[in-house]
């Protein structure tokens, strides 16, 4: 490339770095700029002090590979150090830009990886020049998280992998991985073939459809590919409704329904049904290293209409003194919650699992009924750690635009509303800071039935809720948010995605999707 003069140089870095504090996605703690600037190229000096520090170095000089730098004589110097004694949050990193350094500092790698991820950011922007500045980083949320339905609709390991890049570039932190359901069963257990060979036939729209699964090796390579971006894997194996797809497979295992919820239920009484579970969750445990395991536990009571008239299952109930059929599902929750912890890991349920009496110990709460805020409170009440992903604003099949035709219509998620959250509901925390875990996009996949309407579902939504993950309160603003989504736009273009533009909606017509058709009789 052409070396440019001095004097065009500054006047170019100069509109580039007015452009470049307004691009940082989320917004950082502390930001205090500085006289001077920084800048660099793929030919500038990188320091590191830590094997760790080297893995960061070798992955930011890949990135900077990746966008325009215009060339410099002299540029700047990177230094990446891991240093325990700061005391920086273990999420957290100092980022310290001189004329002649950009020195990033942090006490962990993954706050090393935050700050080398904010650092390219800047740089993107700036086409490698950045205004002298110090930042003083921290996230709000330990827990930041982007959950996708890939029993509904698959969409496969190369688009998985495209999210995971985008969430790490976002410092989002968790995937959550539905990948078992009524449609389809989409993850490889050896013991239990049929549950891929049977199981996995099906989408949402098309009961049908060729098998489409996840082999072992294949959720091992995301695993480790998310592991690299420091993103945490959670799957969950849904019990004990949604579990058309296992008892489509293995009908022995069945607890019946009516009508539309038939095979809704895994049977609750048979030691069978749990010997399965046992057996499912060991090879689960075997591809994710994560603490947690989620196990549905909602919606029970859609399915479980067998229940009231099957003989063995009333005499369970009498026998076990267990009063009822919710009582019923409420010991299914407290044995799976049981095996779960036998196996090491810690469940994570929908908020009905809250009155089961799972010991807090045992057990995370993610609410997701929005209308339901008493779960909420009663969860924490109880000493539960909560993870936030409500239904209004934090879904992302919900309807965005009024102009658009699919998608639930009980109320828009809008933009704005995603961004806002969580401080319209904050007060109902206040006091139970310690066991909030933070909070989390839900894309269900009803009405996603490929890549290009999953992205326009998801974007730019989830640009909001990293915001909101990450940033404090008091730094969040949305007319910056606002202003800053142009950037980003160029970005996702960049990469393919296809997102819809608030600002012109036009320019972005809601894709083509099926609308909701019950083809499968479920849900």
């Amino acid at each position: 490339m052409k070396r440019l003069s001095y004097i065009g140089l500054l006047l170019y870095l100069f509109v580039a770095w007015m452009e470049a504090q307004s691009v940082s996605l989320p917004t950082p703690v502390e930001y205090s700029q500085w006289d001077g600037f920084f800048v660099t190229s793929t030919e500038g000096k990188m320091v590191t002090n830590d094997k760790r520090a080297d893995k960061i170095c070798e992955a930011f000089k890949k990135q900077l590979e990746e966008i325009t730098l215009h060339q410099v004589v002299e540029p700047g110097i990177v230094s990446f150090k891991l240093i325990q004694e700061m005391n920086i949050p273990s999420e957290g990193y100092v980022l310290n830009i001189n004329k002649d350094t950009a020195e990033l500092i942090a006490s962990s790698e993954a706050g090393l990886f935050y700050g080398k991820e904010m650092l390219y950011q800047l740089l993107r922007a700036g086409k490698g020049g950045v205004q002298a500045c110090r930042i003083q980083d921290t996230p709000r949320f330990a827990w930041r998280g982007f959950m996708l339905d890939e029993s509904r609709h698959f969409f496969g390991k190369e688009k998985v992998m495209q999210y995971l890049d985008i969430m790490a570039s976002l410092r989002l932190n968790v995937f959550h991985w539905h990948l078992t359901d009524e449609p389809g069963w989409r993850i490889e257990i050896k013991r239990y073939p049929k549950l891929t060979t049977v199981g996995a036939v099906g989408n949402w729209h098309d009961s049908e459809a060729v098998p489409a699964f996840y082999t072992q090796e294949e959720i091992k390579e995301v695993v480790a590919y998310a592991a690299e971006r420091h993103i945490m894997v959670v799957p969950e194996f849904d019990m004990p409704g949604h579990a058309t797809s296992a008892c489509r497979a293995y009908p022995e295992l069945s607890g019946g329904g009516e009508g539309r919820w038939d095979g809704f239920t895994f049977h609750p009484c048979k030691e069978e049904t749990f010997e399965f579970i046992s057996n499912v969750l060991d090879e689960i445990v075997g591809l994710f290293p994560a603490p947690y395991i989620h196990i549905g536990g909602d919606e029970v009571h859609y399915g479980n209409q067998d229940w009231f008239k099957d003989a063995c299952i009333q005499s369970f109930i009498q026998n076990k003194q267990l009063v009822n059929e919710t009582g019923l599902e409420h010991y299914f929750v407290r044995r799976a919650a049981d095996l779960v912890a036998s196996k090491g890991k810690i469940m994570i349920g929908w908020d009905e699992i809250v009155d089961a009496g799972v010991s807090p110990e045992k057990a995370v709460v993610m609410w997701w009924r929005h209308d339901c805020k008493y779960q909420l409170v009663k969860a924490l009440e109880r000493g539960y750690k909560v993870i936030m992903t409500p239904r209004l604003p934090l879904y992302g099949d919900f309807v965005q635009y009024p102009m658009h035709k699919v998608g639930r219509y009980e109320q828009f998620n809008l933009l704005e509303d995603v961004y806002r959250f969580p401080e319209p509901i904050i007060n109902l925390i206040e006091g139970y800071e310690e066991q909030m875990m933070g909070i989390q996009y839900s894309v269900w996949s009803e009405r996603i039935a490929d890549g290009k309407r999953l992205d326009f579902m998801t974007f730019p939504r989830l640009f909001a809720v990293a915001e909101s993950a990450w940033t404090p309160k008091i730094k969040k603003n949305i007319g910056k948010f606002l202003q800053r989504l142009p950037f980003y736009f160029s970005w996702l273009d960049q990469l393919g995605v296809y997102y819809f533009n608030p600002f012109n909606p036009s320019s972005t017509p809601e894709p083509y999707a099926p609308d909701k058709q019950d083809v499968l009789k479920n849900g």
